[in-house]
């Protein structure tokens, strides 16, 4: 059976188990999956948010720098060549440098002399490709939060007051910047720094500052694409690696449901130690449990039919004799045998009915705390006071109080204990001793059944524990034993996790020792 249950797979060399493989459950799998193409998308944000005002700051003081310069260039000149000075600064660096006297008024302008070093756009001249850019701006701003800069606008009479950093320069005698939008998004930075009684401002529109972030954008943006590729490649491999395990799975069950094959490879998938592995690996063991299951129903259906023909056949024979038999005495023994072959019928069907119900009602059953100290002695007790025992003596050890508590169920328990006890007595010899004692030993309780029978011979060890086995004494009652008894005991003890054996006796002369074990608990 066990070949039903393992792939062809499983006899080919160990393969060393990969990481994705062996060490992460499906749950780690799929968040990893997941979260990769979101930790690109974070990472690509804060860079490019990092960045931008990184770039920023480094124009801003650019632009302070710049007028901090042109302030030290206007005190070194007389009022009359500041002005030349000035627009030569501004046609350098392409910006728009004011100065303003100290009423406040326009005293010098580069853009007199030059003219205009920058220009700012009209976004409804530029084509569709400007307008998504600029959309994904404010889009890339909304998703970090970032404060929106006021528009920037010529003021109609340009005047110191039109110019809040430059009245602040003034006042502080400080160096102010700010930084404002154009109509097109782009940066318009500002610069003030006191003079004289006045100030002196530089305004410069960054427009390879927008450049720079979009730049910085498109390449982030093609390695997004990349990250998603290769999150969607993943998910795909992902979804591999579980959906062929799952289909063979399932295909197995299929089978296994079909019936149409004995024995049906279950992949176990040993190398997965993930959740598909644990599943494979479970339904493996459920179609083994199954298959031995349905063997043994099987079996059992056999051998129920065996044994019920023998006192049938019996049964007939007598009841057909009885019509044709004239002598009183043979027609008594006609029904003689056939009042035994109906108690070994009667016996025989009671037996199986045990037999059928054992395993489904120990499925069922809630287990509680059972003493076995008193359960055995109230079989004792039952056994001296209403069976025929023969000349048999019993002789139980009791142990201490609570020293003997397993779980389990105490109707169960007692009709496996009554069956090792009914088997001992039955081999016993007239005036035998069957000794019985129970006892803790380590974390096991062991019930210890003693007879002074023959003794059961080392290659019958096994047999024994099967349904219907018929070796019986020979002074025993026609029909009094089904074979069932020490079949029904061993599956009761298994269903408790315990185990039952038998040895020789090893302080008598012959006899046979029943020693069953069941998990003890702790009181």
């Amino acid at each position: 059976m066990a070949s039903a249950t393992v792939s062809k797979s499983n006899k080919r060399r160990r393969r060393v188990p990969r990481p994705w493989n062996a060490g992460w459950t499906l749950t780690w799998r799929i968040l990893a999956v997941n979260i990769f193409a979101v930790l690109i998308l974070a990472f690509g944000v804060i860079y490019l948010d990092a960045f931008r005002n990184k770039l920023s700051e480094e124009r801003v003081r650019r632009t302070e720098r710049e007028a901090e310069i042109s302030v030290i260039v206007a005190r070194s000149l007389p009022p009359a060549q500041r002005a030349g000075a000035l627009a030569a600064i501004g046609d350098t660096t392409r910006s728009r440098i004011r100065l303003y006297g100290g009423d406040g008024r326009l005293v010098a302008d580069s853009w007199t002399s030059t003219g205009p070093t920058y220009h700012l756009r009209d976004p409804a001249t530029e084509s569709w490709m400007k307008d998504a850019a600029r959309a994904l701006d404010r889009g890339f701003n909304a998703l970090v939060g970032a404060n929106y800069a006021p528009d920037f606008t010529e003021p109609a009479t340009d005047t110191i007051t039109a110019w809040p950093e430059a009245q602040q320069a003034r006042d502080s005698n400080g160096v102010t910047t700010m930084m404002r939008t154009a109509p097109d998004l782009t940066p318009v930075l500002s610069a003030a720094a006191p003079i004289e009684d006045g100030a002196l401002l530089v305004t410069s529109n960054e427009r390879s500052l927008i450049r720079s972030m979009r730049s910085q954008r498109a390449a982030l943006a093609i390695a997004m694409a990349v990250a998603v590729l290769v999150s969607v490649l993943l998910s795909l491999f992902l979804a591999r690696t579980i959906v062929r395990p799952l289909r063979r799975i399932a295909l197995a069950a299929h089978r296994v449901r079909l019936g149409r094959a004995r024995e049906v490879r279950v992949p176990r998938l040993p190398s997965r130690r993930d959740e598909i592995g644990l599943l494979a690996r479970s339904v493996s063991d459920m179609s083994q449990s199954l298959r031995q299951r349905i063997d043994n129903i099987e079996a059992f259906a056999a051998d129920v039919t065996h044994e019920l023909k023998n006192p049938l056949a019996s049964l007939r024979s007598a009841v057909d004799g009885l019509d044709n038999v004239k002598d009183e005495k043979l027609r008594a023994r006609l029904t003689q045998v056939a009042r035994e072959d109906v108690v070994r019928l009667d016996r025989l069907i009671s037996d199986i009915s045990e037999a059928a119900r054992t395993d489904a009602e120990l499925a069922r059953a809630r287990f509680e705390i059972v003493d076995l100290g008193p359960l055995i002695e109230q079989l004792v007790t039952s056994w001296e006071a209403r069976r025929e025992k023969g000349d048999a003596r019993l002789a139980y050890a009791r142990p201490r109080k609570d020293s003997a508590v397993v779980m389990g169920d105490p109707g169960r328990l007692a009709r496996a204990i009554d069956n090792i006890i009914d088997n001992a007595v039955s081999f016993s010899p007239p005036g035998g001793l069957v000794e019985i004692a129970a006892t803790r030993v380590g974390s096991d309780v062991r019930i210890r059944i003693d007879d002074e029978g023959p003794g059961v011979p080392p290659e019958a060890r096994e047999a024994i524990f099967n349904r219907f086995h018929s070796i019986r004494p020979e002074s025993e009652d026609f029909g009094r034993h089904s074979g069932l008894g020490l079949a029904i005991g061993k599956a009761i003890v298994e269903g408790h996790d315990g185990e039952i054996s038998v040895y020789d006796r090893d302080d008598a002369p012959s006899g046979a020792r029943f020693i069953i074990s069941l998990p003890a608990i702790e009181q």
